[in-house]
C-alpha cells in the first residue's frame, strides 16, 4: 500500500495529493507497480507543495498560492487526514518548508521565517520569527525547496529571475547553505536555473539535486537535471550550457563545456522535477532501499505533455 509514511519517507506526498484527487474520477490515469496502490490521504489542502513531518505525526505542508500553509492531522492513525489547519496565510509563495527540533521553517521568496514549537502551536495562528532576511525579492522562479543538511546548516535555492538571462546579483541560479548561528551563506552550488528538489546521499552526504531546464528551445530540447556537487561552489552551467554540453543560443557562444559540471542524469525536457528524494525507509521492497525517487510536475509548454509521474533511479 502506497499511503502517507511511505510517501513521506520518500519526499513526495504533496505531488500525490492532486494526483489522487483527480484519480477519484478518473482512475484508470494513474499506474503503480504491482503490489502499490495509491489512495487519498487528504483532498482538501489549498495549494500543497512541499511538506515536512512533525515529531508527533502531523504533516505540515506549504504552497505557492493562495500563500498559505498547513497542518494535516490523522487523529486516528488510519492513513487519512482527519483535519487540516491553517498555520499562516498572506505569505510570500511560502512552498518550501522543513521542520527541526519541533521548529517549522519556512521559505518566502525574499526571507524564511520559523515559527517555533510548532506541534504545540498549530492552532493558535502563531507569530513566526524571521531568521534569513534580504533574499532576492523576484517572484520568477521565486518560490523554493527547503531543507536542512547533514552539516545542519539549512540550504536554500535562489532560481534565476527570468527564462534565460545572466543577472549581475550572483545569488540568482544558486543553492546557498545558511547557518543560522550566524556567518555570510555557503555559495554550495552555482549555475543553477532552478532546484525545487534535492536531497543528501544516505552515506557519502553529498548533495544530489534536480534543476529544471530552460523554455523555447523546442520540444525535446533541453532536458531538465540530475546533478551532484563533489566540490562546494561548483558551476553547473547555466546560462552558457544545458545538459553539460547543449550551448545556450544568446549565452553559449565562447564558452567550453568544460568548465561546468555536467549533470549525472538527463531528463525528457520540460518534465519539471519538483521533488528528490533518497528513499531509506523500510515498507518498500528491498530494491527500493536508497535509489533516488523523483516527481515529475509535467510540462506546460510542450506540443505532446510530457511528466506526470514518480521515476525511480538506480545509482
Amino acid at each position: 500500500m502506497l499511503h502517507r509514511n511511505a510517501l513521506l519517507a520518500a519526499g513526495l506526498l504533496g505531488c500525490f495529493w492532486s494526483a489522487a484527487a483527480t484519480a477519484v474520477a478518473n482512475p484508470e490515469i494513474l499506474s503503480v507497480p504491482t503490489g502499490f496502490n495509491i489512495e487519498i490521504y487528504a483532498d482538501d489542502v489549498d495549494g500543497a507543495r512541499q511538506m515536512a513531518l512533525g515529531e508527533t505525526g502531523i504533516i505540515y505542508t506549504g504552497s505557492r498560492r493562495p500563500g498559505k500553509v498547513h497542518a494535516v492531522i490523522d487523529h486516528d492513525g488510519d492513513q487519512r487526514a482527519d483535519e487540516v489547519v491553517e498555520i499562516a496565510s498572506g505569505l510570500m509563495l511560502p512552498s518550501g518548508i522543513a521542520y527541526r527540533d519541533g521548529d517549522l521553517y519556512v521559505a518566502e521568496v525574499h526571507r524564511v521565517i520559523r515559527f517555533a514549537d510548532i506541534d504545540s502551536n498549530y492552532r493558535k495562528k502563531p507569530k513566526p520569527t524571521v531568521v534569513i532576511d534580504d533574499l532576492p525579492d523576484e517572484t520568477h522562479h521565486g518560490w523554493k525547496y527547503l531543507k536542512f543538511g547533514p552539516d545542519g546548516k539549512l540550504y536554500v535555492p535562489v532560481g534565476a529571475p527570468c527564462n534565460i538571462c545572466q543577472s549581475e546579483d550572483p545569488r540568482f541560479g544558486t543553492i546557498l547553505a545558511f547557518d543560522l548561528e550566524g556567518g555570510e551563506p555557503e555559495f554550495v552550488a552555482r549555475g543553477v536555473r532552478n532546484s525545487v528538489g534535492f536531497d543528501f546521499h544516505p552515506d557519502t552526504g553529498k548533495l544530489w539535486f534536480t534543476d529544471n531546464g530552460r523554455d523555447h528551445m523546442g520540444d525535446d530540447q533541453p532536458p531538465d537535471e540530475l546533478n551532484r556537487v563533489d566540490k562546494s561552489g561548483a558551476h553547473f552551467g547555466y546560462p552558457f550550457f544545458h545538459g553539460g554540453d547543449i550551448p545556450d543560443p544568446e549565452f553559449g557562444k565562447g564558452k567550453d563545456p568544460k568548465d561546468y559540471v555536467p549533470p549525472v542524469w538527463r531528463f525528457d525536457a520540460h518534465v519539471a522535477a519538483i521533488g528528490m528524494k533518497f528513499y531509506t525507509g523500510e515498507m518498500f521492497p528491498e530494491k527500493y532501499r536508497n535509489r533516488i525517487l523523483v516527481a515529475q510536475h509535467g510540462s506546460w509548454n510542450r506540443s505532446s505533455k510530457v511528466g506526470y509521474r514518480v521515476m525511480m533511479l538506480t545509482l
